[in-house]
């Protein structure tokens, strides 16, 4: 498996310290050092494969860390704080990402036998997210779809095969469970996944929980219960790190005022804003955002790459 890691770090040595797109479809990656502003986002749900150096991931109260030879499944959005490290011999931090597609993931889900054994998910301790080691198998189906990037007349036939082949094998690991939830109907993460969709799409409005359990077809109790186990948020929580995350870009990107942000994404206060921003992010936002401009500036970038 050594050679097999030597070869996708050097397949993905192009990439950028940004998310770097491979010409394949739905396949990333990224290299180098990342501000740790562009690490704090609302993340897509994805496979992420480390290949080199190691990456601190945090959603709620939650931090995973995961280093070469491990991979990081995300199953649904989730707003997480980040930061990359390199390798202790001093070689960058190199990843790579395959986001999720419910299309795909339900329609390879139809070919495979139901598996056997008890429901994992039906312990509400489990996450949304984990991290897990990569088999050799994966890795190697992995290292197909990369070579794909030297090939790229063969992707439109093979990347769709060797896609399918790599959530085939997370599907077989120890967190297969997750994508198997995500892709049922009528799963409670499924649910709460539709409730974070509502979220998101009117984040700066006010919302019920009453209204988002009756939307999600659960209790009040059971929905704030299923919402908390996934997430490790609860709805209230999760849109206002939503909330602060928009903020935070208004700010940098758009120059937005701190009191013109608060009141954009939703706040009433300007002061419970700067109070729950700087909780977040460990910053009052305009100091923060003086910060990632000064550092933006000093790497020649724009505060929005």
């Amino acid at each position: 498996m050594n050679d097999q890691l030597l070869e996708l770090r050097s397949l993905a040595a192009g990439a950028g310290n940004r998310r770097t797109e491979t010409g394949i479809p739905r396949v990333a990656m990224v290299q180098g050092e990342i501000p740790e502003h562009m690490l704090a986002a609302v993340y897509e749900p994805m496979v992420n494969l480390i290949l080199q150096g190691s990456k601190t991931m945090t959603v709620g109260d939650r931090t995973l860390r995961y280093d070469p030879a491990t991979y990081f499944v995300m199953s649904i959005e989730l707003p997480a704080v980040g930061s990359v490290h390199p390798a202790a011999s001093g070689d960058p931090y190199l990843a790579l990402s395959l986001t999720l597609d419910p299309a795909v993931l339900s329609t390879l889900l139809t070919d495979l036998p139901t598996p056997a054994g008890g429901d994992e998910s039906e312990n509400d301790n489990n996450a949304g997210f984990s991290v897990a080691a990569v088999t050799p198998k994966l890795m190697d189906a992995w290292l197909r779809m990369l070579r794909l990037m030297d090939s790229p007349e063969e992707i439109a036939a093979l990347a769709p095969v060797y896609e399918r082949e790599i959530l085939y094998r997370v599907l077989q690991g120890p967190h297969g469970w997750m994508l198997r939830e995500i892709a049922a109907p009528d799963t409670a993460m499924a649910r709460v996944s539709l409730a974070i969709q509502w979220i998101r799409q009117d984040f700066a409005r006010p919302i019920r929980v009453e209204t988002l359990a009756r939307k999600a077809a659960m209790s009040v109790s059971a929905f704030h219960r299923h919402f908390k186990a996934v997430t490790t948020l609860s709805p209230l929580q999760y849109q206002k790190r939503v909330r602060l995350l928009q903020a935070r870009t208004l700010m940098v990107a758009s120059g937005r005022s701190v009191t013109s942000a608060a009141f954009e994404v939703g706040y009433e206060s300007a002061t419970q804003f700067s109070r729950d921003y700087a909780r977040v992010f460990g910053l009052p936002p305009a100091r923060d955002s003086a910060r990632i401009l000064g550092e933006t500036k000093g790497r020649g970038r724009s505060p929005d790459r």
